[in-house]
């Protein structure tokens, strides 16, 4: 979904100018940052004051903030706006899919939808993954397609370089493009659902918050870099997905990276919500023997439901927009900035409890101000 966001940056450099370069980077420091603080919630100090991991998931942080309250309910909270997230997700991926299959062969006969199922019939493998090491692999072959596309586009923005001008850039800015700007910066970055496992399975956890300023330093250069180019070369002209300017020799080839790079990148969330949903089944048939047999229906029927809601669900990109701007904004500031300040209350310096506070009034006003757009825009769909 990062990269999906991240051929939409130049579109948002149209659109918020040069506050549009800062947003780039302040997305990033935050980002990063909420990455830190919600590990942080992972960890307790014992009596020696030696940092011990107690917690494993978001789920337990969460129903350790809620434990005087309700010890589950911050647990079942937090997994429906993982699920329906990371669902979300899946089901982008199958659109997308069915749309750059329906661009890139143009002269078939065949329609998006039907394209969306031959992507489906492809993915169906997925219902046998088990572990996170398959899926860590099909991830790095999708960084590198990854890698090859952001490689060809600045490559060709860097023949043109002769028609670059900072002129373009605009000084003048409307509201509304505005946010939408501001959500495709930010969500360009989100990782915090899938951080928790991540640091538990790195061999040296203690190396997880300089690997998370040097991921974050890194997509900072990179994503400005590819936006700014962009962005020079079409100005005005340039479209949602930049893929769209290329020469249509190039558009195709890139297409079908992208295609490759959404299919990819289709196990990673879908094995998370899977792993989420079983994980809550077992827990209450209280089984110490996992069967093989649920897995695979859960894993089953989310793969169905992911085609079902790709096929039939009318404006899904909209629908998109508005859970992504309560679910991403929860899980990306809302929820770790409360939580890191629920938990770590008496030990956080004055300056440190005014930047969780500030994270958490900015995610709330991103959430709201996409929610609101959301809906704007469907009320006009819909008439």
């Amino acid at each position: 979904l990062q990269g999906i966001f991240v051929l939409g940056l130049p579109y948002a450099l149209l659109h918020s100018g040069y506050s549009g370069l800062l947003l780039i980077v302040l997305a990033a420091a935050l980002c990063c940052y909420t990455g830190k603080i919600l590990i942080a919630c992972l960890y307790e100090e014992n009596e020696d004051g030696q940092l011990i991991r107690v917690r494993d998931t978001y789920e337990d942080i969460a129903n350790a903030c809620c434990k005087k309250l309700c010890p589950c309910l911050g647990g079942i909270v937090v997994n429906v706006t993982q699920v329906v997230e990371l669902i979300m997700t899946c089901i982008l991926y199958l659109v997308v899919s069915g749309n750059l299959l329906s661009h890139s062969f143009p002269y078939a006969p065949i329609t998006e939808k039907t394209w969306s199922v031959v992507a489906f019939v492809t993915l169906l493998p997925c219902i046998f993954i088990r572990t996170l090491k398959i899926v860590s692999k099909l991830s790095q072959l999708c960084s590198l397609v990854h890698f090859v596309i952001i490689f060809v586009v600045i490559t060709y923005c860097l023949t043109q370089m002769h028609q670059w001008s900072w002129a373009k850039f605009r000084l003048s800015l409307e509201f509304e493009d505005f946010l939408v700007s501001v959500g495709v910066i930010i969500f360009s970055y989100t990782s915090q659902i899938f951080l928790p496992t991540l640091e538990g399975n790195m061999k040296n956890p203690g190396e997880f918050r300089c690997m998370l300023n040097w991921t974050h330093f890194f997509a900072c250069i990179l994503k400005t870099t590819f936006a700014l180019t962009a962005f020079l070369t079409w100005g005005e002209k340039t479209k949602e997905v930049i893929t769209d300017n290329l020469p249509s020799f190039l558009e195709t080839l890139v297409n079908l990276c992208l295609l490759t790079k959404a299919l990819l990148s289709y196990p990673l969330p879908f094995f998370a919500a899977t792993e989420i949903v079983y994980s809550c089944i077992s827990k209450d048939n209280h089984s110490n023997y996992p069967s093989p047999l649920l897995a695979l229906t859960v894993r089953g029927s989310f793969l169905l439901l992911t085609l079902l809601m790709a096929m039939f669900t009318p404006h899904f990109a909209l629908l998109m927009g508005l859970s992504g701007s309560v679910t991403g904004a929860a899980m990306t500031f809302l929820l770790p900035s409360l939580f890191h300040l629920k938990l770590k209350w008496k030990k956080l310096s004055f300056l440190e409890k005014c930047v969780d506070i500030s994270v958490f009034i900015l995610g709330f006003l991103c959430s709201l101000a996409g929610v609101v757009c959301s809906i704007k825009g469907m009320l006009e769909v819909f008439g």
